[in-house]
């Protein structure tokens, strides 16, 4: 106990990848397993080569043939998976427990760390990626507790990818070891001694006894805020997504907003663009994948996260069943370079009028040498088409639309030709009725305990407004 104690006193400083690998086998309490798949037994090798590591390693073993992988673990569909990874650390602990509980059970917390991935191949062909998780017991006989993450590989060499997968698995089953009090420190650690141009972290999760208490969607939140990934995503019921689980082999199509709340206008708007999109691919409407989503801009917008604010956003698109991306990406040329990593099928984004006037001002292009040009090549290199939604004069009831928007005249002929060629179409299956609703408009009415608001966002997101206060509503009849 007294090298936990340790612990504690040095987790705000940065330790070598060397002096923790040392500290776990010098640690009296952790004994556990190594099983990885692909790219070597990197992590495994780190303990080894410290040293003194018959004090925590029982086992290490690399499945690495798919035939001696599916005897052990049994048959899956991918290999590098979240399936595979999963089998491979129930496995591997429930045998711990069974092997090793009853002599040494009383005062051993028992781990599993395994990884499966896709190094760097021969001829440099493949998507260089991972799944790493650990399986643990925080006390003796406690119950498990998992974290489990999903990496991307961006050196350019098979061994700087094994070295870097080394490190981050070192710092993964660190923060297990030391850190599973403080969620934040976990993810925090992920790349210590490493730097986002080697590896990228676009999902964690957090699940079992001990993280009983996290928001696995705040988890999300923080990997974008501290540059481990440049996007994150979360299901309707709050379950963290790997983007190429979810976008693979589909059409994508993206909202961009800052949904506080989500109002009647934000729901057409994705449907029209929606049942257009899936009319102009001829392809079902379940085929295409709807995201939500928020820019770290736009969650920045008063200078600091406020994650209360953040989680009644999150939990107003659930209500309406919507998978969220947050992401860094404020340029829509950098969000489709994103998105079309993860799909080689069609991706839109569909907007208003405002947003349609934001993307062709060119101030937000000073950065680029070739300035908008540069950009505008970039978001339309592949299949990419912008769906508009109009925008309704509250005074003289005018819509304005793709032909009748002013355009500075600068970009008038950039404008003309992204049109021409079909790159920015205008939505004509919306609903005229909701027009008039603006969520700035509907949050001051919220805050104003105005009752029109109700009618301005969909029951099932008045419900949540009301039942749990979001937004600065308060229920003036109680």
């Amino acid at each position: 106990m007294a090298n936990r104690a340790d612990g504690a006193a040095d987790e705000g400083s940065r330790l070598s990848t060397h002096e923790k690998a040392l500290r776990i086998n010098l640690d009296k309490l952790h004994y556990g397993t190594f099983a990885e798949i692909g790219a070597g037994q990197e992590v495994a090798r780190w303990f080894f080569r410290v040293g003194a590591a018959a004090g925590s390693i029982s086992k290490s073993i690399s499945a690495y043939d798919m035939a001696v992988s599916d005897a052990i673990y049994g048959r899956c569909k991918r290999y590098v998976s979240r399936e595979r990874l999963q089998s491979m650390l129930d496995h591997e602990h429930s045998l711990n427990l069974e092997r090793l509980r009853p002599s040494r059970g009383s005062s051993t917390a028992f781990f599993v760390f395994a990884d499966t991935v896709s190094a760097r191949n021969f001829k440099g062909t493949n998507e260089c990626h991972g799944w790493m998780g650990v399986k643990f017991q925080a006390h003796p006989r406690d119950d498990d507790s998992q974290i489990v993450i999903h990496v991307r590989m961006l050196d350019h060499e098979n061994s700087l990818q094994q070295e870097a997968l080394g490190i981050v698995g070192v710092n993964l089953l660190y923060a297990a070891c030391f850190l599973h009090h403080k969620p934040d420190k976990v993810v925090e650690s992920l790349l210590d001694n490493l730097t986002t141009d080697r590896i990228e972290i676009d999902m964690i999760e957090f699940s079992g006894i001990e993280f009983r208490h996290v928001d696995n969607r705040v988890m999300s939140l923080r990997l974008v805020q501290l540059g481990l990934s440049g996007a994150a995503m979360f299901g309707p019921s709050g379950e963290v997504l790997q983007a190429a689980e979810v976008l693979r082999k589909h059409p994508v199509l993206v909202e961009r907003g800052s949904f506080r709340p989500v109002t009647r206008v934000n729901i057409d708007m994705l449907h029209s663009a929606h049942e257009r999109f899936a009319t102009d691919l001829g392809v079902k409407p379940e085929e295409i994948v709807d995201l939500m989503e928020i820019t770290m801009s736009n969650l920045l917008v008063t200078g600091h996260i406020d994650l209360s604010d953040f989680l009644a956003r999150a939990d107003v698109l659930a209500a309406a069943g919507k998978t969220v991306l947050i992401s860094d990406y404020s340029e829509y040329y950098r969000l489709a370079a994103w998105l079309t990593r993860y799909t080689r099928e069609p991706v839109a984004l569909t907007m208003g009028v405002a947003s349609l006037l934001d993307l062709f001002n060119e101030q937000y292009y000073a950065n680029l040498d070739g300035g908008i040009l540069e950009a505008f090549g970039k978001l339309f290199t592949r299949d990419l088409r912008i769906y508009v939604y109009p925008l309704k004069d509250p005074v003289t009831g005018a819509l304005t639309k793709v032909d009748n928007v002013a355009m500075p005249q600068s970009v008038q002929s950039l404008y003309r030709h992204v049109v021409d060629r079909g790159s920015v179409k205008q939505l004509e299956n919306y609903d005229e009725s909701v027009l008039h609703i603006f969520s700035r408009d509907v949050l001051r009415r919220i805050k104003e305990d105005d009752p029109a608001w109700v009618s301005m966002v969909p029951p099932e997101i008045a419900d949540v407004i009301k039942t749990r206060g979001f937004f600065g509503y308060h229920d003036t009849d109680s």
